[in-house]
């Protein structure tokens, strides 16, 4: 017999059977299975209509937590259209600069009060004051002061300078403010 010692190798060894029966246990790796019951698609719809609906809910918060902007009153805009014309005393003309301060004070007149200076003459305004106003003594004095210092520039072709641009802008700010003393 054989010894131990001199059995051949190849008869332990995995045999050509072997590795058939072996081949049949293993088979091809299947497949990825699709369990999900929702297409891809949806899925994306889904999230998008999702974050979509949050922006929305989100900016309508936003937007209502500002308080609405209370419209300017109309001392408030003369006051800072006077303070914009004021940087320009220097490059304007007195003529040009007279007739932009008397229509800011004229605009001012008419949404402050509801009188129809825009539409009148500085004479026919001042009579309709005289008759009917809402303002004081020193006011209407001012008033008319201002608006005669205009005409004169304007149509009677005074000889104007910066400082009486200066007095017109004082007398208007002073105006606006009602009557108080103007800091330029």
């Amino acid at each position: 017999m054989n010894s131990p010692s001199k059995i051949p190798l190849l008869h332990h060894s995995i045999t050509p059977a072997l590795l058939v029966l072996a081949a049949e246990e293993f088979h091809d790796i299947a497949p990825p299975v699709d369990y999900s019951l929702i297409p891809p698609w949806l899925v994306f719809v889904i999230a998008f209509v999702a974050l979509s609906l949050l922006g929305l809910v989100v900016w309508l918060f936003a937007r209502r937590r500002k308080p609405p902007v209370p419209p300017k009153l109309p001392r408030e805009i003369a006051l800072e259209e006077l303070d914009r014309i004021s940087r320009e005393i220097e490059r304007m003309s007195p003529y040009q600069f007279s007739i932009r301060v008397s229509d800011i004070l004229r605009k001012y007149v008419t949404q402050q009060y509801g009188l129809p200076a825009t539409r009148q003459t500085s004479i026919e305004f001042l009579t309709a004051l005289a008759k009917v106003s809402p303002f004081s003594t020193e006011e209407k004095s001012l008033l008319e002061d201002f608006l005669n210092r205009c005409d004169l520039i304007k149509f009677a072709r005074y000889e104007a300078t910066n400082s009486d641009s200066e007095l017109l802008l004082q007398e208007a700010i002073r105006f606006v403010k009602g009557g108080q003393l103007a800091t330029v």
